[in-house]
């Protein structure tokens, strides 16, 4: 059975006293289900936050991380640095970071690499901008996002990764995916996967919803057969809102 998962990407917002509040109303909330349940918090939030999850279906994740071990590279957080705090999981390839920083296909798959030697479980991120959806070439985009990101991955760490499809277009501008949408793009990728590493894998692969998921829309996108959870923006930054989501399963 693969896992269901709600993770909230906090991006760059909440200081690190409103942070820690918001994970201890998060941890206090929060039941232990069979539903995983991520914090993504800035850098500087993650040693603090982990100290305030005590709930075993809680877990910490970072936004991003370096692309090199260690070193002379100011400002950058390893991904041994990242687990030192008591975090789990790590978003890789994030809409923004591709858009806003250039990172591309070839940076993703060593990130993902080295998260994965650290012991880290990235979820790896992948989607279409608006120009492409209307041309008709999502499908293409985000196959070569997978393919060039992830599939030089034995079966046993690709087993380890989670994936998130993000419809940037259906990002914080009003317009949302519908739950057919998602679902199409989902069963996509869940064949895509197939094909590489065969269905066994494919079927036990969590693939998230990332274009702006609420409380409101969480039950019918989460009610498809592909969809397997949400990478959360907006609405993670509110408990109350978070944990509408949550608990749509």
């Amino acid at each position: 059975m693969r896992k269901k998962i709600v993770a909230g990407n906090w991006k760059m917002n909440k200081t690190l006293q409103e942070g820690v509040e918001l994970a201890k109303t998060v941890n206090r909330q929060v039941e232990d289900t069979d539903v995983v349940v991520i914090l993504c918090t800035p850098f500087i939030h993650l040693a603090e936050v982990s100290k305030a999850i005590t709930k075993d279906s809680l877990f910490l994740g970072a936004q991003n991380c370096a692309s090199e071990t260690s070193g002379a590279f100011t400002g950058e957080v390893s991904v041994d640095m990242i687990k030192s705090t008591g975090a789990e999981y790590v978003i890789i390839g994030h809409s923004e970071r591709r858009s806003y920083y250039h990172e591309d296909d070839a940076l993703l798959n060593k990130k993902t690499k080295l998260a994965l030697a650290a012991g880290l479980t990235p979820i790896f991120c992948c989607g279409e901008v608006l120009a492409e959806r209307q041309s008709g070439k999502h499908m293409q985009v985000v196959k070569s996002q997978i393919e060039n990101g992830l599939f030089d991955l034995s079966a046993e760490d690709f087993g380890k990764v989670v994936l998130a499809y993000e419809p940037v277009w259906a990002i914080g501008t009003g317009v949302n995916a519908t739950a057919d949408q998602a679902q199409e793009m989902h069963k996509a990728i869940r064949d895509l996967v197939s094909e590489k590493y065969g269905t066994r894998v494919a079927e036990n692969t969590s693939i998230l919803y990332g274009g702006s998921c609420k409380p409101s829309n969480a039950k019918e996108l989460f009610s498809n057969p592909d969809v397997d959870g949400g990478l959360i923006g907006g609405a993670s930054l509110s408990a109350a809102d978070f944990m509408g989501i949550v608990s749509a399963f």
